[in-house]
């Protein structure tokens, strides 16, 4: 049987290799790396294309601060502070000045809107938040710059450059795909909407926290059409049987167009044969051949197990430097099964994973859900995947809901969910690995056995050949980590807190806290940091993430963005205390150099720390 798919591999490998595949000769080399990031990825087709962005030239108006001099700061405070406001008559004569300065200071102020235009003297709300930071206003400057109308990404930027015109030879991609160009016409947008986007535009002319203020943004010349290239790859993922398309301006991947791609194929408005001369009949074949090809690789990998198994009977030994790491590979049938199951799970300090084909109450009764708890409270991430059918409405066996219920009710002692359980689908393997040490596979149904102990001719293989073990585990971890990418997208799209935090999870179960840390401060969920502090604590506490990690001076970083008033401060003042903690159980020295002055300050502005707490205090205290 191996003989025969090793054969049908190599024939299909040489269909794959010589078949005429649509990829330009020019993106070949991106193919590749896509190819590269995961064994389960395949590329189908790879086309570039042209397609045109609005370019029109505008001018803005620009307000900025400027200190503000003693008898400004004195008019301005009187306005405020004075019950009834004074006139500028009754200001001179408290002063004992010539009406002619105040009344020369207040017009100056009036015309930078920031005392009302009438007596008596009234401080503007504008003029009111120039006072706060010790400024008033300057008058307006004009400066040219470009709005730039992407109808892929549907976003208007700005940037100081223009853009040049170029003559790009490439298929046009409106001739295939009708794109909405409904934004182009900057003169009516609201002008609120604007300024935000010149905001996020990085140009540093509208930043309303220093005072600095875009107030008007007028039209300059009429729009100029500039063409772009573009690369399109149509992608095949075994794993998750999907096909998704992926635009791409040069490497970087966009996704808004990526996305918007996908929807439009998945609707049937878009065909893919029109797009890149592909046919459902290619696309079909190249599936089947590709997740054969998958299906052997993971045989060919159980395969080595039984021969390691066979070659050296009951232990390996490999030599490393004079030194001698024990790996085994022992056949355990019937009978020994369950009992060698229970005993890895029990020796797990951090993590378990777990594809079982269907998940039942027979195996996850009350006892099995009481180990889980024991080694959720011991600190461990239990990750289950299963499911054989290629799409989920198609599984038989679905995992009954109250089951997964009780499974997702088992938390850690932080209280974050501790198991992760999940539909991953369209496979038959069945494989536990536990802390990257233990390997079980074979015919065994993990999770879905019928409860008995009696032979029933299974065979499990235990494994602990380092090697056998990683590839094993790169290959289910994989999985996981592809799941948690889309439930995190899943989260983006509709804010959900919820997918959010299973995400996270997933990611510290992986050992991927500094992921799930660059997704937090990307995608500006700040929010999330306490449950992100708690997934980055359980991996102190099994000794899996070091207090060095770059990752805490990150998250510090991201304090100064955090405003005391958040609804969240509580449980982010909490979490800090806690890790600061952890961190200097193992090493106080490590944890003192994270509190420098900056850091200090802000855990002070926060009260994560009292004004007359020292560092030193303050990690005794946490200790």
């Amino acid at each position: 049987m191996f003989q025969t798919s090793c054969v049908y591999m190599e024939v299909s490998l040489m269909f794959l290799a010589s078949s005429a595949k649509p990829i330009d000769d020019n993106i070949k080399n991106f193919v590749d790396e896509i190819e590269a990031q995961s064994p389960s990825l395949s590329v189908l087709a790879a086309r570039q294309f042209r397609y045109s962005l609005c370019q029109t030239p505008v001018e803005l108006n620009i307000k900025e601060p400027r200190q503000f001099n003693v008898l400004e700061e004195f008019i301005i405070r009187a306005a405020i502070e004075f019950q009834p406001p004074p006139t500028e008559d009754e200001l001179a004569s408290v002063l004992g000045l010539d009406s002619v300065f105040i009344k020369t200071t207040t017009t100056t102020l009036r015309s930078l809107q920031t005392l009302s235009p009438t007596s008596p003297l009234t401080v503007t709300p504008e003029g009111r938040s120039f006072y706060e930071k010790g400024s008033v206003p300057q008058p307006p400057y004009p400066i040219q710059i470009n709005a730039i109308t992407d109808p892929l990404s549907n976003k208007i930027t700005f940037q100081s450059e223009s853009l040049n015109e170029m003559v790009i030879n490439l298929p046009d991609l409106a001739d295939f795909i009708t794109i909405d160009n409904a934004i182009a016409d900057i003169a009516s947008l609201p002008f609120e909407e604007i300024q935000k986007s010149i905001q996020a535009s990085d140009l540093a002319l509208h930043i309303p926290e220093e005072g600095k203020i875009v107030t008007s943004c007028k039209v300059l010349a009429s729009t100029q059409k500039i063409w772009k290239k573009i690369s399109l790859f149509v992608i095949f993922d075994a794993l998750e049987n999907k096909l998704s398309i992926q635009i791409r301006n040069g490497k970087q991947i966009l996704e808004s167009a990526s996305s918007w791609l996908d929807f439009l194929h998945t609707e049937g408005k878009i065909s893919l044969q029109a797009l890149c001369k592909l046919s459902t009949e290619t696309i079909n074949f190249e599936r089947e051949v590709i997740l054969r090809q998958k299906n052997t690789e993971i045989e060919a990998r159980l395969e080595n197990i039984r021969q390691k198994a066979l070659e050296a009977a009951t232990v390996n030994n490999v030599k490393i430097d004079n030194s001698t790491v024990v790996g085994e590979a022992i056949q355990l049938r019937d009978g020994q099964i369950a009992q060698a199951f229970i005993e890895v799970l029990n020796s797990a300090k951090s993590q378990v994973m777990i594809y079982s084909a269907w998940v039942n109450q027979a195996v996850v009764n009350e006892k099995f859900i009481t180990l889980l708890q024991k080694l959720a409270n011991q600190g461990v991430w239990i990750l289950i995947g299963y499911g054989i059918a290629r799409r989920q409405e198609d599984e038989d066996k679905p995992i009954p809901p109250e089951l997964e219920k009780k499974l997702r009710a088992i938390k850690t002692p932080d209280g974050l969910p501790s198991v992760q359980v999940f539909w991953l689908g369209d496979s038959h393997i069945k494989e536990v690995i536990v802390d990257r040490e233990i390997h079980l596979c074979g015919s065994h149904n993990w999770l879905s056995y019928r409860g008995d102990y009696l032979p029933r001719g299974e065979s499990v293989y235990k494994v602990t050949i380092p090697l056998q073990v990683q590839e094993a585990y790169e290959f289910l971890a994989n999985r996981f980590q592809n799941h948690a990418q889309k439930l995190w997208q899943n989260a983006l799209e509709n804010r959900d807190s919820k997918l959010a935090v299973e995400s996270l999870c997933m990611w510290g179960a992986l050992g991927m806290e500094d992921t799930a840390l660059k997704e937090i401060q990307k995608n500006n969920w700040l929010e999330l940091l306490p449950v992100w502090l708690n997934v980055a604590l359980q991996g102190l506490k099994s000794k899996n993430l070091s207090g060095d990690s770059a990752s805490f001076k990150t998250a510090l970083s991201l304090l100064s963005q955090v405003s005391i008033e958040e609804a969240f401060i509580e449980l982010l003042q909490q979490g800090w205390r806690k890790v600061i903690g952890a961190i200097a159980i193992n090493n106080p020295e490590t944890a003192l150099n994270l509190l420098n002055d900056e850091v200090w300050a802000q855990f002070i502005r926060l009260n994560i720390v009292q004004d007359s707490d020292s560092p030193n205090d303050f990690i005794l205290y946490c200790i």
